[in-house]
C-alpha cells in the first residue's frame, strides 16, 4: 500500500494542498477503521476492540510526531514538494522499526510478566515529562542525532532535488534531506518507545499490535500536510497525551488488580482526546476574539469621552455663563 501510494498517487513532486492532503488522510483512516472490522468478524469483537483501541492509541500519539517533523522541515527549509520523498521513507523506516520493537516488546513480556511494571512506570515517567516540557520548543541543532551526522558525514549546504546524496566539487557529501530523514528516523523511535508499551498494554496479539501501529502510521503522511500548520491551535494536546499515557500507565501497573475491559480504555483514550481538542480550540477562539473585544472597548471609550467633552465645551463657552472681566 505504500509503494502503491508513492508510485501511482505520488509520482511526480508537487506541493500537496490541505485539501488534498485531507481527502487523502479521509481515506487512509478509513482504510484502518475498515480493517478493524475485519479484525473483529475473523477474530471476534475482543479482538476488534484491541485493535481500535491500539490503533486509537498511535493515532493520538503520532500527532505530536506530526508537529515535531513540521518543525524539523521548517528548520532546514525543505520544499513542500520534497518532504513527501522523505516521509515515505521515513515511514517505512518506522514500521520496520515498530516490527522489531513490537515482536521484542511481545517476547519480552511472555517470558518475564514483571516488565509490564517497567512498561507502566517508564509511561507515567513519559507522562509527567511530557507535561513538564509542554509548550516548548524542539531545537533541531542541538538534536545529538543531528550533530553525530554532520560529525561523520559530510553535509552540503544546498538541495539536489530529491536526491540524498550529491557531488560537491567531486567529493560524495549527503544532502540536507538525509539529515531530515535521519531526524524523522531518529524521532520515531523516540515515540516508539512511547506508544509500543501503551499499545501493549490493550494487546499482546503480535499480528492486533503492528497491524494496529501500521494502519495508523500509513496515513501520517497526509495527516502532516494537513496538520503541519496547526500547532499553535492544539495547545493543549501534549496535555491529553500526557494524560492518555499516565491511563494506560497506571492501567499497566494495576493489571494484577483489577482488568479495565476494552470498551472502558476506549471510551476513556477518546474522551480525553476530545477534551484536549475541543478545549484547545475553544481557547483559540477566546484568543481571536479578545482583540476585537480589546479594540471595541476602546472605540467605544474614545466616543464617550468625545461626547462628554463637546458637551461640557458647549456649556461652558456660553457667553452668559463667562465670569465678568476684572475692573481697571
Amino acid at each position: 500500500m505504500l509503494l502503491l501510494d508513492l508510485l501511482l498517487v505520488h509520482r511526480t513532486p508537487h506541493d500537496i494542498s490541505i485539501k488534498e492532503a485531507s481527502i487523502e488522510s479521509a481515506v487512509w483512516i478509513s482504510i484502518g477503521l475498515a480493517f478493524g472490522l475485519v479484525v473483529a468478524w475473523a477474530w471476534g469483537w475482543q479482538a476488534g476492540g484491541e485493535y481500535y483501541g491500539g490503533y486509537l492509541i498511535e493515532k493520538s500519539l503520532s500527532v505530536d510526531n506530526v508537529f515535531v517533523w513540521a518543525v524539523i522541515m521548517a528548520y532546514f527549509q525543505v520544499p513542500q514538494k520534497y518532504q513527501f520523498r522523505v516521509l515515505f521513507w521515513g515511514i517505512f523506516g518506522a514500521l520496520v522499526m515498530r516490527a522489531i520493537f513490537i515482536f521484542a516488546g511481545v517476547a519480552l513480556i511472555e517470558k518475564f510478566d514483571w516488565i509490564l511494571y517497567v512498561f507502566g512506570a517508564l509511561l507515567l515517567y513519559t507522562a509527567f515529562k511530557m507535561l513538564k516540557h509542554s509548550g516548548q520548543e524542539v531545537d533541531p541543532e542541538h538534536n545529538p542525532v543531528l550533530r553525530g551526522v554532520k560529525r561523520f558525514i559530510p553535509v552540503s549546504t544546498e538541495l539536489d532535488g530529491q536526491k540524498l546524496f550529491t557531488k560537491v566539487d567531486g567529493v560524495r557529501m549527503a544532502t540536507p534531506l538525509f539529515a531530515v530523514l535521519v531526524l524523522v528516523e531518529a524521532t520515531d523511535v523516540v515515540f516508539a518507545v512511547d506508544s509500543v508499551p501503551a499499545i501493549l498494554a490493550v494487546s499482546r496479539e503480535p499480528f492486533i499490535v503492528f497491524a494496529s501501529n501500521a494502519f495508523a502510521i500509513l496515513g501520517l503522511r497526509a495527516l502532516y500536510f494537513a496538520l503541519a500548520g496547526m500547532h499553535g491551535r492544539f495547545r493543549y494536546l501534549d496535555r491529553g497525551l500526557a494524560a492518555i499515557l499516565a491511563f494506560v500507565g497506571v492501567k499497566m501497573l494495576l493489571l494484577d488488580v483489577y482488568h479495565l475491559p476494552i470498551w472502558l480504555s476506549l471510551t476513556v483514550i477518546t474522551v480525553i482526546l476530545t477534551v484536549a481538542v475541543v478545549t484547545s480550540l475553544r481557547a483559540e477562539a477566546l484568543d481571536d476574539e479578545e482583540p476585537q473585544l480589546l479594540s471595541t472597548a476602546i472605540i467605544g471609550t474614545k466616543k464617550k469621552g468625545g461626547s462628554e467633552g463637546g458637551r461640557g465645551g458647549r456649556t461652558g463657552g456660553s457667553p452668559g455663563d463667562q465670569p465678568p472681566p476684572p475692573e481697571a
